[in-house]
């Protein structure tokens, strides 16, 4: 059994290893070994397609609580911060679609661009994931911090970017023309800086692959969220659960600052375990102000059934 074990183990190893070597977009069965948790509707390549209505909400939710409810489920390492932000204003929202780069060598570098040319890929490298992008998708590229000859993007693949996706980007590394990105009405960038270098000695290795931001590991098909103080990344299975929690907290917080500045309920109150009077009070208050719910009914009152006050 053992032994039987480690050959089906290494022919899943050097299964993916080669279909890796042969692709430079993940194949849909990688996607599906590496996503299998996620239940729900795929795009065509594999890739977690988390619905349009929850990635709406997503950008009305704030990072703490999003952070807090990940933590409960054992996902520790998914936010990141240290960005320069282009319309810092502005929330990203959206599914990722991730890219890897890599310091250039010409045993790397000229395989896959031949195996881009031999795929009927069009322009440089670091066009190829863009033209992927759908409505809804932010472009997040692991380009290992390199700032100088590390631009991912200037103002050109910007609007395309921004025309595809209607979102932006999440560079660990740079971009080039800020004034012309600046200038593309709902385009948000959280970018390691900006430089008016072109990309030089680095290449694009692998689209829909798992990457490393910072201290995230990102998977395809997690949603990003981005405001001021960075950026979290949630699996796609967790979607739903972190988006519902976080505004269950929202409301609650929202219900709580009502009645505090209303002198209804001292702070002790409020900030610990609610009373039967506090709970009866709330539900009430949901009742009587439907207008506030985020969530549909239904969403609330399934998620009510299971909710530990």
């Amino acid at each position: 059994m053992k032994i039987s074990l480690k050959i089906a183990f290494f022919g899943l190893f050097f299964w993916s290893s080669q279909a890796f070597a042969q692709n430079i977009q993940w194949t849909k069965d990688q996607m599906l070994i590496f996503t299998s948790q996620w239940k729900g509707d795929r795009f065509p390549d594999g890739r977690p397609k988390v619905s349009d209505d929850l990635v709406k909400r997503l950008a009305n939710i704030s990072i703490e609580e999003a952070w807090g409810t990940m933590k409960n489920e054992g996902y520790n390492n998914q936010f990141e911060g240290g960005w320069q932000i282009i319309h810092p204003d502005k929330v990203l929202a959206g599914r990722v679609l991730t890219t890897q780069y890599m310091p250039s060598r010409p045993d790397l570098d000229n395989p896959i661009k031949e195996k881009g040319k031999s795929e009927g890929r069009l322009g440089s490298p670091n066009s190829w994931p863009i033209d992927l992008l759908q409505t809804g998708d932010v472009y997040v590229a692991d380009g290992y911090g390199k700032i100088i000859d590390g631009t991912l993007i200037g103002d050109n693949l910007g609007n395309s970017i921004y025309a595809k996706s209607k979102t932006g980007v999440v560079f660990d590394g740079a971009i080039r023309d800020l004034e012309g990105l600046e200038n593309i009405d709902g385009f948000v960038g959280f970018i390691r800086g900006a430089d008016p270098s072109y990309i030089k000695e680095m290449i694009m290795t692998c689209i829909n692959c798992p990457i490393r931001i910072g201290r995230v590991s990102v998977f395809p098909g997690d949603l990003v969220l981005g405001k001021r103080e960075g950026v979290i990344f949630i699996p796609a299975h967790l979607a739903e659960k972190v988006i519902i929690n976080s505004e269950f907290i929202a409301l609650r917080d929202k219900f709580g600052i009502q009645r505090l500045k209303e002198g209804k309920y001292t702070p002790g109150q409020i900030d610990q375990a609610w009373s039967k009077e506090i709970k009866d009070d709330f539900l009430k208050w949901i009742n009587d102000n439907p207008k506030f719910l985020p969530m549909s009914r239904a969403e609330l009152d399934k998620f009510m059934k299971d909710r530990n006050w």
